[in-house]
């Protein structure tokens, strides 16, 4: 802890904390698996715990959602942070249209308020930070028949790859079938609809690639 916050303030956080890990100590039994400590803040909603396995030190803060049913799992590396009311759903939650998963590396972390549409697979390197309002969707409506409703030609899915080390910008949108090479930058606001080579910084709106950062 920072040596520069007061007494005080160290006692709250350490207090927080501890009820964080209480809950955590309740709820990782009903997880598919808990290799360590778990810390849970107030009002998280996990359903299908037994599709969930977590690393040491995972983190669900407040108002999250982790909706876990899915035929791959919830994978969440050593010290995962899953941010304030950050939604993750692989499948609708009355069983139709089974999603694939997501998987998370070590020392990743999703902003608050993020949204995580794992129907297909999403694959999350380590050391990927996420700011706030990230939305992830891995999945695309078919539409090519003008005659039938979009809604009954289903969904197709590639699923979405975020390798190691990227900064990802806050209200960033990322699109199915997209990868994200290792250590790259995306700005704030951008819509990401194509692979992103790895090293890359990414600032605008149009995914257009503005320099490399080597």
């Amino acid at each position: 802890m920072n040596s520069n916050i007061e007494t005080t303030d160290k006692i709250i956080i350490l207090l927080n904390t501890a009820i964080k890990v209480l809950r955590g100590g309740v709820r990782r039994i009903f997880l598919k698996q808990a290799s360590g400590m778990l810390l849970i803040g107030k009002h998280v909603q996990i359903t299908h715990g037994k599709h969930i396995a977590c690393g040491k030190n995972v983190k669900f803060e407040d108002y999250a959602e982790i909706h876990g049913l899915c035929s791959k799992g919830l994978i969440f590396g050593d010290s995962v942070t899953i941010s304030r009311g950050v939604m993750i759903r692989p499948s609708s939650y009355y069983g139709g249209d089974l999603g694939v998963g997501l998987t998370m590396g070590e020392h990743s972390s999703i902003g608050p308020y993020g949204y995580v549409g794992c129907s297909g697979k999403i694959t999350i390197g380590k050391n990927v930070m996420f700011g706030p309002k990230c939305s992830l969707f891995a999945e695309n409506h078919n539409f090519s028949d003008t005659e039938a409703s979009i809604k009954g030609q289903g969904v197709n899915q590639k699923g979405i790859v975020i390798e190691d080390d990227c900064w990802i910008g806050s209200n960033v949108i990322i699109l199915d079938g997209v990868t994200i090479g290792r250590g790259s930058v995306i700005g704030a606001g951008t819509l990401i609809t194509k692979d992103v080579p790895a090293g890359s910084i990414v600032v605008d709106k149009r995914n257009k690639i503005m320099r490399a950062r080597g």
